[in-house]
C-alpha cells in the first residue's frame, strides 16, 4: 500500500522574520495531528530554509536519531558534546541525540541554505550521544541507522534513469528535486510516499532527481 503526501499538504513553520522558513511532513510543534506522528521509524521529514545568517541557536534533543541532508549551501553544526563540523551537499550527517544532547545549526555562509532534516525513533531509548559525518556518500553505498531499524538510500537519477525500491515492511520516499513516476503516481519536489509492505517496486525519473529512501523494519 502506498500513501502519496504532497508538498502543498505540509505544516509551514519557522521563523520568516529571522531567516528561517521550515516545511514539516509530520505533526510537529503546534502543528498537532494525531493521524499523522510518524511513519515505520520516521517522526519528523523537515525541509529548512535558512538565509546567510540565521540559524537556530542551542536547543536540546534527546531519544531521536537526527539525519540531515544539505540541498544547497553549508550547513554549521556545533553540539555539546564537543562536535563542530560543516555539512555541504552529498553529505551525510547523523546525531544520536541517545540520553540527551544539545546543538546548534547555523548557515555561516553567504549563500543561501537548504536541508532536509529526518527525525526517526530509536529501537530503545537513553544511551550516550554520538555524531557521524560520511562526505560525499555514493549512491551505492546505504547508510545504516541501526538503531533505529533504519536505512537511507540516496539515489541520484538521471532522466529516463529507473532505481529499485527496497522491499521492506515500511520504505518512506522524499523526492528532493525533480520528477519521478512511483507505481503509478507521479512525485515532484518536496513530495513523498509512505509504502507498507514493498515489494517489486521501482521509481522512473522523468527528469534529473534525487531521492531520499529510508528502508526500515519496523513502525
Amino acid at each position: 500500500m502506498m500513501d502519496v503526501r504532497r508538498a502543498d499538504e505540509r505544516y509551514r513553520g519557522g521563523d520568516p522574520a529571522a531567516g528561517i522558513s521550515s516545511l514539516h511532513a509530520f505533526s510537529f510543534g503546534p502543528h498537532y495531528d494525531p493521524d499523522n506522528l510518524r511513519f515505520g521509524a520516521v517522526i519528523a521529514c523537515n525541509e529548512e530554509w535558512l538565509a546567510p545568517g540565521a540559524g537556530f541557536d542551542e536547543h536540546p534533543h534527546s531519544h531521536t536519531e537526527i539525519v540531515t541532508w544539505v540541498v544547497e549551501g553549508e550547513l554549521t553544526h556545533r553540539d555539546s558534546a564537543g562536535h563542530e563540523s560543516v555539512v555541504r551537499p552529498g553529505d551525510v550527517q547523523r546525531l544520536s541525540s541517545a540520553g540527551g544532547v544539545r546543538h546548534v545549526e547555523r548557515n555561516d555562509g553567504s549563500q543561501p541554505l537548504t536541508f532536509v532534516q529526518m527525525w526517526l525513533a530509536p529501537l530503545e531509548p537513553g544511551g550516550d550521544p554520538s555524531y557521524e559525518i560520511v562526505h560525499g556518500i555514493a549512491d551505492s553505498t546505504p547508510y545504516a541507522v541501526p538503531e533505529a531499524g533504519a536505512m537511507l538510500h540516496v539515489r541520484r537519477l538521471t532522466a529516463g534513469e529507473r532505481t529499485a525500491v527496497p522491499d521492506a515492511p515500511f520504505v518512506y520516499v522524499h523526492c528532493v528535486r525533480g520528477e519521478v513516476r512511483l507505481d503509478g503516481e507521479e512525485l515532484g519536489p518536496g513530495d513523498a510516499a509512505r509504502i507498507t509492505e514493498a515489494k517489486d517496486l521501482e521509481a522512473l525519473a522523468g527528469s534529473p532527481a534525487e531521492l531520499l529512501l529510508w528502508e526500515m523494519t519496523t513502525g
